[in-house]
């Protein structure tokens, strides 16, 4: 299956056009997870301005996330961010790397800023358990906080560091009936990006997929994937003390339980970061892509059972019978 790009296309492409042919603009688009952007030339064509808005910004902003900007984006960030936005980056073309890899690589890392902004949690927590694995902080567990991070409407991101592992918690929603349903006759699938799932209930849409990662982790190539828990209505125990937790059918907790071994080196954290907060999204892709599999597999077997049903009338013999002068007899 196809992973989910974590870098805005829209973003890429729009801003490496600007680079060739600098001209006005002036359009908003959605990512993932209801995030705004607002790509801009309010005062020249040679200027861009490039705004975002996510609803957990506030509690992004508790665990770091203009630190990782600024270390990301440095002199771009601006101080006065733009009306109903939370961010703002102020790209001057003239200033942007020649033609090469450079310029792909800064175009590139804009279209990372969401990304960037939502991997703050976790490199805190990260940092977070290799201080708690060596002592460096204290044991009162003051540093062992859940950061909440409140992505969605009815949905969020729970993290906590521990001296020998990471674990983070997804609360996931599946509002359609069909959604909970589909599990039954829901494809086979892989998902080789370090996670395993465990199901425990049949009927939710989730469990045929998710049941998958725990077969695919017995594969001698992923023996070293992270360890992913799934629970349908309650939540894990690291969570009951949460407040505001729902507690429906429609609702599931995944839980991914990272070791160090994938997140020590910083070319693996990199990549751990950009798919695990794709999670969500991903399994929400590929459910809608399989019943959209399934409905044209559907539709090709009615049309092959058709033909076999037209193949079968039977045809009926007309003849006619004339007279001696050649006129046509007609019965009546």
């Amino acid at each position: 299956m196809i992973l989910l790009e974590a870098h805005n296309v829209i973003i890429q492409t729009t801003v490496a056009e600007k680079l060739v042919k600098p001209s006005s603009l002036d359009v908003q688009f959605v990512d993932y997870d209801g995030v705004r952007f607002h790509l801009s030339t309010p005062q020249s064509k040679t200027t861009l301005l490039l705004s975002m808005h996510i609803r957990c910004w506030d509690e992004l902003a508790q665990h770091g996330a203009l630190d990782v900007l600024k270390r990301e984006y440095g002199a771009l960030l601006m101080q006065q961010v733009e009306p109903e936005y939370n961010v703002s980056l102020e790209i001057d073309l003239t200033q942007a790397p020649s033609e090469g890899e450079a310029r792909d690589m800064f175009v590139k890392s804009l279209a990372l800023l969401k990304r960037n902004a939502l991997a703050a949690p976790f490199e805190r927590a990260f940092q977070t358990q290799k201080a708690l694995e060596t002592n460096a902080v204290s044991s009162d567990g003051s540093q062992n906080e859940l950061m909440q991070i409140h992505y969605r409407d009815e949905e969020a991101i729970y993290i906590q560091a521990a001296p020998d592992r990471v674990t983070v918690f997804f609360s996931t929603v599946f509002k359609e009936e069909t959604d909970r349903i589909f599990g039954k006759v829901f494809l086979q699938a892989r998902f080789d990006f370090s996670g395993v799932l465990l199901v425990q209930r049949p009927y939710i849409v989730t469990d045929l997929f998710l049941q998958e990662f725990v077969d695919a982790r017995r594969l001698p190539t992923l023996q070293n994937a992270p360890q992913v828990l799934y629970n349908n209505r309650d939540p894990p125990l690291e969570l009951r003390g949460v407040s505001g937790l729902k507690n429906s059918e429609d609702i599931g907790y995944v839980t991914f339980v990272l070791f160090p071994r994938h997140f020590s080196r910083p070319d693996t954290a990199y990549l751990t970061i950009s798919h695990i907060q794709l999670f969500r999204d991903y399994l929400h892709y590929h459910i809608k892509c399989s019943k959209a599999y399934m409905h044209s597999r559907m539709r090709y077997r009615v049309s092959e059972f058709q033909k076999v049903l037209n193949r079968a009338k039977t045809e009926v013999a007309s003849t006619e019978r004339k007279t001696v002068s050649g006129r046509t007899m007609v019965s009546r």
